[in-house]
């Protein structure tokens, strides 16, 4: 009888402590649950307040004068058509040329140096890049180009967004191809296809999806950076296409209106912002979807 009391009371004990321990997490994942989604309701707040007033002010300032007229001076109607071109042309560009390198590097250390010293350098060199302020990138490419030639220009804007895209293609590049399984490599090998086939029919392929979606979100990336430009291209009050010359841009043209105390320069800025959000928003809706498309 004492063994079986002293049995049950074991079992008791341990059950009492089984409960408390349970009652304990349970208390713990209530404060951490109330605490994120608390956190999450923060960021919800400012975030529709901050499209709430994009919505409402850049509306009002669109109007057909405003996508087909240059900037104009102060107190006076005219667009932001040549910022529109500018910043299509320098954004272009800057991708064309970021795009082929990053695609290539991140095939280079996902498919033929994974762990090799040059593989580790080009991978602390790239989190260096992608951890970069986009103004230190833009004080570069000032001392480097702008400074060496005596002029603003577009090509240097578009060497300072190419400089924010490479990074971000590499690393979702190669994040991308880790992922494709090893056996279909060794079946195509098995079948005699050389590297160079293996990886543009097979590992390349499966993976366009998400190399596709890193470069849409590059591309959303540069289409908002200020700081790049204000010290490579400056700006232009008139419709430019020679990417020799200083050339207006979407964002350094809103930090310039949205500065000024003129209403109707404020007003272009607002628009700017409402076209500018539009578009990094469709292109991030885009990444997305092409993100859950099966290869």
């Amino acid at each position: 009888m004492n063994a079986t009391a002293t049995g049950a009371t074991q079992n008791a004990a341990a059950q009492a402590a089984r409960l408390s321990k349970f009652a304990n997490r349970k208390r713990i994942n209530g404060i951490a649950l109330t605490l994120s989604l608390a956190a999450m309701a923060f960021g919800l707040f400012w975030l529709t307040w901050i499209l709430f007033e994009t919505i409402r002010l850049g509306i009002g300032g669109l109007s057909i004068a405003t996508l087909t007229q240059m900037t104009p001076p102060p107190n006076e109607v005219g667009g932001i058509a040549n910022a529109m071109w500018g910043s299509f042309l320098m954004v272009s560009l800057a991708t064309f040329v970021g795009t082929p390198i990053g695609i290539m590097a991140g095939i280079y250390l996902a498919e033929y140096e994974t762990k090799g010293w040059l593989a580790e350098v080009t991978r602390f060199v790239n989190d260096i890049l992608l951890s970069a302020p986009s103004i230190v990138i833009g004080l570069f490419i000032y001392a480097v180009v702008v400074s060496q030639f005596r002029s603003y220009s577009g090509w240097a804007g578009v060497l300072a967004l190419a400089l924010i895209v490479i990074p971000v293609v590499i690393r979702t590049t190669e994040n991308m191809l880790q992922l494709i399984p090893a056996g279909l490599r060794e079946a195509a090998y098995a079948l005699g296809a050389p590297k160079w086939k293996v990886i543009i029919s097979i590992t390349l392929k499966a993976a366009r999806a998400g190399v596709i979606t890193g470069i849409l979100l590059a591309v959303a990336r540069i289409a908002g950076e200020t700081a790049p430009l204000l010290f490579t291209a400056l700006n232009n009050q008139f419709w430019s296409s020679n990417l020799n010359e200083p050339m207006a841009s979407l964002p350094v043209t809103i930090f310039k209106f949205a500065m000024s105390p003129y209403q109707n320069w404020q007003q272009l800025a607002w628009a700017g912002v409402f076209v500018i959000t539009l578009a990094v928003l469709g292109l991030n809706i885009l990444a997305r979807t092409l993100s859950r498309v099966k290869a």
